[in-house]
């Protein structure tokens, strides 16, 4: 009779003595049965109709993306249209094909993965918040986060799911938040990470160009709606916002012909807009209690965004900004300087400094506010570290490197760890194999990039830092909850 092989992340978490929190695993959902459940909730014909939605894209500014298949190289190219996803989900390997889309293969799976619990985030629902028609964009998060709810309630000691929350107004969250975390009893969120709007400009000068044209809404600066009361909604309920939207189709990420291309470092710009927006927004300092994740875009993002906020901070804090201000220029002196030293640069044309880009001593080009700090309430660098450090987390996938980054003291201002939270990513084709994660995370450890240490608070401290800090019983009832408990006891925060 044969041996039993045990998986290599199984041999690794059983060294460890201290859990495995997966915060973002997949589950692909069964589509039949959330076309059910969409039936349910939305009555006769919604389903065609999101199917249609689906099909011609997120919205309009986004050209069309999922259109792409239908249409020959030229018009491709000719439209522009940027190549979609193709061959997403793993394939050749079918017992985790079926393990992302039936609750209890994952749950009898997860020992195999080394996980002890797994946040899930969907599949096909992650387009879900980001539909442009607000009927079957409603209709759908509702439809996922019963669906959702409902297939995972018999294995909630190790898989909880996360619900949906739309973002186009902050009427629409407000409403699901309440139904999802208030009727369903969901203990997690994912809330759109962006908006895609309408120029009205554009929409004068050209309707049928304007579908080309768009402004991103990332709720917290310049948006032409309040999102405070989104953010007190996720206190009250005790829920972390956390986001996982795409960038695909923004900026370079546009080609035509090559999905990674566009792929790579899309989530972490995403994530990026909408966590810059938040710190510049005074959303941290404004409700100190919040904690964000921003899911699969790496905790290097996360290090570089921190780090460029204070060197930013020190160059145009608002003292340092006079350094730049054209009224501080010495005409008199510069005028002397010129005449002494401009040779041939500056011969026949002294007449035209005050012309001369760059030394002109109009300060109406500045806005009415020149601290771009001013929402955040920083009166110094070490506020920064205050504002970012305890409230942002970073999805980190198990096979990537720069997940030390997090950890580097050295380099992170003020010796801080930038927050990651490991990100398996199941379900999808960055894991061909579930049974390797675990171990391909803990490679770091063995190639001693990363400590022992590091690594618990990689898939363990961070994780229920990031859960805990805003409900502190998220983990009651999972096969976790003594050792979370423990954590806390000993002062994690």
């Amino acid at each position: 009779m044969a041996a039993v092989q045990i998986s290599k992340s199984k041999q690794v978490r059983a060294r460890l003595n201290h859990p495995v929190i997966d915060s973002d695993g997949h589950t692909v959902e069964f589509e039949p049965a959330v076309m059910d459940t969409l039936r349910e909730v939305g009555g006769p014909g919604i389903v065609e109709r999101y199917k249609t939605k689906r099909t011609e894209g997120l919205t309009a500014s986004l050209g069309g993306m999922l259109n792409w298949h239908k249409l020959p190289p030229a018009q491709r190219h000719a439209q522009r249209l940027t190549v979609p996803p193709w061959w997403a989900l793993p394939a050749r390997n079918t017992l985790d094909r079926a393990t992302a889309m039936l609750p209890k293969l994952l749950h009898e799976r997860l020992d195999d993965m080394g996980i002890d619990v797994s946040i899930l985030y969907p599949t096909f629902g992650l387009l879900a918040p980001h539909l442009d028609d607000q009927e079957i964009r409603l209709a759908a998060c509702r439809a996922f986060n019963t669906y959702h709810a409902d297939i995972f309630k018999d294995y909630a000691d190790r898989l909880i799911p996360v619900a949906l929350i739309p973002m186009h107004t902050p009427d629409e969250a407000l409403a699901e938040l309440d139904y999802a975390v208030g009727t369903l009893g969901m203990k997690a969120v994912m809330l759109a990470g962006h908006v895609l709007r309408p120029i009205p400009a554009a929409e004068q000068l050209s309707p049928d160009a304007a579908r080309y044209s768009h402004w991103l809404d990332t709720f917290c600066l310049d948006s032409d709606y309040d999102y405070d009361p989104v953010w007190a909604k996720c206190v009250e309920l005790k829920v972390a916002p956390t986001f996982h939207s795409a960038a695909m189709g923004w900026g370079s990420r546009t080609s035509t012909s090559t999905y990674m291309y566009n792929h790579i470092g899309h989530f972490a710009e995403a994530g990026e807009a909408v966590c810059k927006a938040l710190f510049f927004g005074g959303v941290t300092q404004r409700f100190p209690s919040l904690k964000f994740a921003f899911l699969e875009g790496g905790v290097s993002t996360g290090a570089r965004l921190y780090a460029d906020l204070i060197a930013r901070w020190h160059k145009r804090n608002p003292e340092a900004i006079e350094n730049y201000n054209p009224a501080n220029l010495n005409p008199e002196l510069l005028l002397d300087l010129c005449q002494k030293y401009g040779e041939k640069v500056t011969e026949g044309r002294l007449e035209l400094l005050s012309n001369a880009g760059g030394v002109t001593i109009n300060t109406k080009a500045a806005p009415d506010i020149t601290n771009d700090f001013h929402r955040t309430g920083i009166e110094k660098a070490e506020d920064i570290k205050d504002l970012f450090i305890p409230h942002f987390y970073f999805g980190c996938e198990a096979d990537d490197p720069m997940n030390a980054t997090g950890f580097n003291t050295t380099a992170n201002p003020f010796g801080q760890q930038v927050r990651s939270v490991y990100s398996s990513d199941i379900g999808h084709w960055d894991v061909p194999d579930m049974t390797e994660v675990t171990e391909e995370a803990y490679e770091l450890v063995e190639n001693g990039v990363l400590s022992e240490d590091n690594f618990r608070d990689f898939v363990f401290a961070n994780p229920t830092t990031l859960w805990t800090g805003m409900n502190p019983d998220f983990f009651k009832g999972t096969v976790v909850e003594s050792a979370v408990e423990q954590l806390l006891a000993n002062g994690a925060h």
